[in-house]
């Protein structure tokens, strides 16, 4: 008897533990204390869901706490959703707190939508400061200035399920920067007077669509940079240089093949001479057989060439006479005057 009293007993303690590791009671005896009302079927009801007590129980009493109206429910079918469930009740508690009106559903849809609802609802209390990257634009008078901008946004509960985010907030303000500074006569303007680039911006209305508002936009810093006129005219010139040397070097060709095709032509009449200078003896020799002229005639024509060889032989020994012969004149003449 004894011996079965303890199997009986021990098969007792056995499941009394398994029924408290199954059946979180410390977790119900905190919720009654709290003021939470969760019944122990409730909680194995979540265990049975596979939704840990703990997760739904302790956001509630928060809630509770806070003056919140939320139940069970509403906590587990987020939690089941994949929703961060403490992160919702303590958005929901700040939001409270600075006079935001925001309801569960909503904040859950924000929560569920990936966005961090509770910093989404610190940045609606107090303002969030985003810096813009260097901002690199032109003026019409051919400078390039930088400037950087710091954008004070604040956020808004009702867009930030489906509105853009921060990156769209600072695409659209360096758009309005390069717009700005591009619509300037003279960098010196936008130097002398950088709140025109913030108030231009600022009246675009750059935060429609967007999840946050925007209250303020100030340049903070503004910054010479190169000069992109004078480079794109070097560049411009430096092309039309190159192009005009082209155009010389076409020419040049053009003028050296033109002259070789001259020298070609002189070489092709020469050729031609000498090939109607070779039919001179042939027509002589024809003349001779057919009787238009004779052999004293072809005697007096050589005679007259050869004539005409010699007085040209004399010509030429004759001027080259006259520039030694006057020295020499001049050279009697002296010794006669003496």
């Amino acid at each position: 008897m004894q011996a079965s009293g303890l199997i009986i007993f021990a098969v007792l303690v056995v499941a009394v533990l398994l029924l408290l590791a199954f059946i979180p009671v410390g977790l119900w005896v905190s919720a009654l204390a709290a003021g939470v009302q969760v019944s122990l079927i409730t909680l194995v009801g979540m265990r049975l869901r596979r939704v840990p007590p703990v997760k739904i129980v302790l956001p509630l009493i928060k809630a509770v706490k806070a003056g919140l109206d939320l139940d069970t429910a509403k906590l587990e079918a987020h939690y089941l959703a994949g929703g961060n469930v403490d992160r919702v009740v303590d958005a929901l508690i700040a939001a409270a707190r600075a006079g935001i009106d925001i309801t569960f559903a909503r904040a859950a849809a924000i929560d569920l939508a990936g966005r961090d609802v509770k910093e989404a609802v610190m940045v609606s209390v107090t303002p969030k400061v985003i810096e813009t990257p260097v901002v690199a634009a032109m003026a019409k008078d051919g400078i390039q200035v930088k400037a950087t901008a710091r954008v004070t946004v604040r956020a808004n509960i009702e867009r930030l399920v489906g509105g853009a985010g921060e990156e769209t907030i600072i695409a659209r303000v360096g758009e309005g920067i390069v717009t700005t500074i591009g619509s300037a006569d003279s960098h010196k303007a936008v130097l002398e007077n950088p709140d025109s680039i913030s108030q231009n911006v600022l009246a675009k209305g750059l935060d429609a669509g967007t999840a946050f508002e925007i209250l303020s936009i100030d340049i903070a810093d503004v910054d010479v940079g190169k000069n992109i006129g004078a480079e794109l005219q070097i560049d411009q010139a430096n092309a039309d240089k190159n192009i005009a040397q082209a155009k010389a070097e076409e020419r040049r060709a053009m003028a050296v093949a033109r002259e070789q095709e001259m020298k070609a032509q002189v070489q092709e009449m020469r050729a031609k001479v000498v090939e109607a200078e070779a039919d001179v003896p042939r027509a002589m020799a024809d003349a001779m057989r057919s009787g238009n002229m004779g052999v004293m005639d072809y005697f007096n024509m050589k005679n007259v060439q050869a004539d005409t060889g010699m007085r040209e032989n004399f010509a030429g020994l004759g001027s080259k006479e006259d520039g030694g012969g006057n020295g020499s004149g001049s050279g009697k003449g002296k010794g006669r005057n003496r």
